[in-house]
């Protein structure tokens, strides 16, 4: 089957960030810049943020503080751009009552990781999924793979037989392959909006069939993300290649360590008071630090 991108549905919209989830000096959430980070993210070219997710820190996060979290961006964006809650656990129990809450909370959606850690079988990860989806069955979901965290992944046969839950409407590919695109294109046909799980990989799998990307970078170059997006779209491939080419640098550095690491410190270098990451994550050292801030320089972000 051929598909072009623009074929699929956009239930999210192209760009969304998946948002650093801020910190004040005694280390509790600071709910308050939160609030104005969302904000300025959409300003910046955001169609949807994501709170909780990887990025945001959800494995040190506690579920009241992941709550709150969703209900104060949430209350901020209003109707400006959709806001997904991450709600994935490796129980489904968990997940379930999360899940729910944040359709009660008025989330747009739901990003659902695989389950990490407890491996579970594909039988299992069917049943894990298929129990979300029923228990909220008018919240749309992300299904999320990620192979690299979880220790297991979400094969594309799998996610085909979810296609019958009306609300596993989209699927964040974060597995490093431009395959994983195809893969599900061919298995579920052009209604699972997939989005990229990496900036890096956003244009190569616009190019196989992706609908947008679940950003990181969004936080610093979001109108350069949007543009290159944009351009893809209207057929100007080259401009498109150029920004693709022109944001490499900042994309490696960005996960030349764990995410949200250093994004945590180039939001501090331009401003954003976003506060270290929770232990047993550290604050970039030194000498990446350093790297980064020349590229930041390079894109004239500092």
């Amino acid at each position: 089957m051929n598909y072009s991108a623009v074929e699929s549905p956009t239930p999210f919209g192209r760009l969304l960030t998946a948002m650093v989830t801020p910190f004040n000096k005694a280390g509790g959430v600071d709910y308050s810049l939160a609030a104005d980070l969302a904000n300025y993210l959409v300003d910046q070219g955001s169609d949807g943020i994501v709170v909780c997710g990887t990025t945001g820190e959800s494995p040190t996060l506690t579920w009241i503080e992941q709550q709150k979290m969703l209900e104060t961006v949430r209350n901020a964006l209003g109707t400006r751009a959709k806001v997904l809650a991450g709600t994935g656990s490796n129980s489904t129990s968990e997940a379930i009552a999360a899940t729910k809450e944040a359709a009660n909370s008025g989330a747009d959606g739901a990003l659902v990781v695989v389950p990490y850690y407890n491996k579970p079988p594909q039988e299992g990860l069917e049943a894990h999924f298929r129990s979300i989806a029923n228990a909220a069955p008018k919240l749309p979901l992300m299904l999320y793979n990620i192979p690299g965290r979880t220790g297991c992944s979400i094969s594309p046969s799998i996610v085909s037989k979810l296609m019958d839950c009306s609300n596993v409407v989209s699927f964040k590919a974060a597995s490093g392959t431009t395959e994983e695109v195809t893969q599900l294109r061919t298995q579920c046909g052009p209604s699972l909006a997939v989005y990229s799980g990496d900036d890096a990989l956003a244009l190569p799998m616009l190019s196989v069939g992706a609908v947008g990307v679940v950003s990181v970078a969004s936080h610093l170059v979001g109108p350069n993300l949007k543009k290159m997006i944009e351009s893809y779209l209207k057929g100007k491939y080259s401009d498109a290649l150029y920004l693709h080419e022109q944001l490499q640098p900042l994309f490696k550095a960005l996960f030349a360590t764990t995410n949200p690491i250093p994004v945590k410190a180039a939001l501090e270098a331009i401003s954003w008071s976003v506060g270290p990451p929770r232990s047993p994550l550290v604050s970039l050292n030194n000498e990446m630090r350093e790297e980064l801030m020349k590229i930041l320089a390079s894109l004239r972000l500092i």
